[in-house]
């Protein structure tokens, strides 16, 4: 990190410091909380709506939210919510067209009115946030929505001490303990030395804040216990595929019989590809409203949706689908994600959130398939580690 400065503070005030002095200094503050049995991402006004004592248990295809009496704040994984849905929103007007004395006037949506902050933040969202950068912000077609919802934004960022059951990350080039991409990180400590919050500044904006936090200088028992968090989580997190050979490896692979196994309890709903961190397809509409008397049109509107590649219309070319089996869909999302990008981007698709496999209402894992395909596991293993589903 570039700041060398570190406090540590306690979880409730110090927490409720953070929020409040990022709202003062005029940042929209959004974290965890929460919200019918789930870990979601809202507004958040003070630092007692981050979640308390909440464990989550992620197997394929379950999500299950526990809160105990224990204090600790971020002793959970992430849910189906990812920041994606703030700097690029599910749906968002793109322009409006209307008509005005006698002439069409064009007008854009205006930017947001206050740069956001991002508070628990894990290491596989940085990256996903990386990707999406790499994507929305290549400069030959930057997307001035998700520059104008990118720009400025604040971010306290979070070491993941209890993985889950789902998550790869340290597979694919990541890992507990963000490094890039944050101004703030935290790491919750829970030992003999008591319950408490080291929080490391990685940036000048980072410091600022974290000078205002209420607390102590952190100490060399404390980054050691840190340290700790780190080599456990780690510990946690078994290899499951060599992550940077495999676009060479799923070369080749369009033809395997595993693409069919996989499409008869594939649903197609796409709801690996609504809850991922890194996917970007949108489509757009234009909606032109009636008016009452039959007279011509005043106003029409353009928005942008998010798209799925799942979807049959996805594929459209000529007026027919190229991809109109469900094999053909899930294959194009698994490659897409695991060999094309880094050629296409420079970048893998992928960030190990696990997400696209804890959501799958068929349990369908990502990496047990992708092993498949490259030839280091039998579809027999798929069934077992999918509770006999095969």
């Amino acid at each position: 990190m570039a700041i060398d400065a570190s406090r540590v503070v306690d979880p409730r005030s110090g927490l409720d410091a953070v929020v409040r002095e990022l709202a003062r200094a005029g940042y929209r503050v959004v974290g965890p909380t929460v919200r019918d049995g789930a870990i979601v991402y809202d507004d958040l006004t003070s630092g007692d709506d981050l979640p308390t004592g909440c464990a989550v248990e992620q197997q394929p295809g379950r999500w299950r939210l526990d809160v105990n009496p224990e204090p600790t704040r971020f002793g959970w994984t992430p849910g189906a919510d990812s920041w994606k849905q703030f700097v690029m929103p599910p749906h968002q007007e793109v322009l409006r067209i209307r008509r005005h004395d006698g002439s069409w006037v064009t007008e854009t949506s205006p930017p947001p009115d206050r740069p956001l902050a991002l508070i628990g933040a894990r290491d596989c969202e940085l990256r996903a946030l990386g990707v999406l950068d790499r994507v929305l912000l290549d400069s030959d077609h930057p997307d001035p929505r998700y520059a104008a919802r990118r720009r400025d934004v604040f971010v306290v960022a979070v070491t993941c001490g209890v993985p889950s059951a789902t998550c790869w990350c340290t597979s694919i080039g990541g890992g507990p303990q963000p490094h890039l991409g944050f101004d703030l990180c935290i790491t919750e400590l829970h030992d003999a030395d008591g319950h408490r919050l080291l929080v490391d500044a990685a940036t000048e904006s980072g410091r600022e804040i974290l000078d205002q936090l209420p607390g102590r200088a952190a100490t060399d028992i404390d980054h050691v216990a840190a340290d700790g968090v780190v080599e456990r989580a780690v510990d946690r997190l078994p290899l499951r595929l060599p992550g940077p050979d495999l676009p060479e490896l799923l070369d080749g692979t369009s033809l395997h019989p595993q693409w069919d196994r996989i499409a008869e309890r594939c649903l197609s709903c796409g709801n690996c590809t609504m809850v991922c961190p890194t996917c970007f397809c949108s489509t757009f509409d234009d909606a032109t409203a009636l008016t009452e008397d039959g007279s011509a049109p005043i106003e029409t509107v353009r928005s942008r949706q998010w798209a799925s590649c799942f979807e049959l219309d996805h594929s459209n070319l000529a007026g027919r689908p190229v991809r109109a089996t469900t094999a053909s869909r899930y294959r194009q999302w698994l490659t897409h994600k695991l060999e094309t990008w880094p050629e296409q981007f420079g970048v893998t698709g992928c960030v190990g959130c696990g997400r696209c496999t804890t959501w799958c209402p068929a349990a369908i894992d990502i990496v047990h398939e992708a092993a498949v395909l490259i030839g280091a596991a039998t579809p027999d293993a798929i069934g077992a580690a999918n509770g006999g589903q095969s």
